[in-house]
C-alpha cells in the first residue's frame, strides 16, 4: 500500500485528508508543522506528500528546500490559497509535481494523488 504523508497545521484538514485516502487504498500519516513533517519524512518515508505551503514557524517552501536533495523522488503536491500564484512558482521550481488550491475539490485531489503514483 502506498504511503501519504499529510502536512497542514489545521487539524480539520489533516482529518479529511487522512479519512478521504484511508478508506482508499493508501496508509496515512499526519504531521501538523514542518517540523513535525521532517522528521515523519525522514522517520516513514512516504511515496507521496501532501504539503501545505502556509504553516506558522517552518512553512512548506522551506519543508521543500530541506528536503529537496535527499528525497527528489518522492513526489510532492502541494496545497495552497487560490492566488498564490508566487508561491506555487517557488515550488514547482523546488520539485513539488503539482498543487491544489484551498478549498480544493476531494475528488480532483484523489485522482492527481493516483496519476502521480502510477508514474
Amino acid at each position: 500500500m502506498p504511503k501519504l504523508l499529510v502536512v497542514d497545521d489545521e487539524p480539520g484538514i489533516r482529518r479529511l485528508l487522512e479519512e478521504v485516502f484511508r478508506d482508499d487504498r493508501y496508509q496515512v500519516v499526519a504531521a501538523a508543522s514542518g517540523k513535525e513533517a521532517l522528521a515523519k519524512w525522514k522517520e516513514w518515508e512516504p511515496d507521496l506528500v501532501l504539503l501545505d505551503m502556509k504553516m506558522p514557524g517552518m512553512d512548506g517552501l522551506e519543508v521543500l528546500r530541506r528536503m529537496a536533495g535527499k528525497y527528489s523522488r518522492v513526489p510532492v503536491i502541494i496545497m495552497t490559497a487560490y492566488g498564490e500564484l508566487r508561491i506555487v512558482d517557488e515550488a514547482l521550481n523546488l520539485g513539488a509535481r503539482g498543487y491544489v488550491t484551498k478549498p480544493f475539490d476531494v475528488l480532483e485531489l484523489r485522482n492527481t494523488v493516483d496519476r502521480l503514483l502510477a508514474e
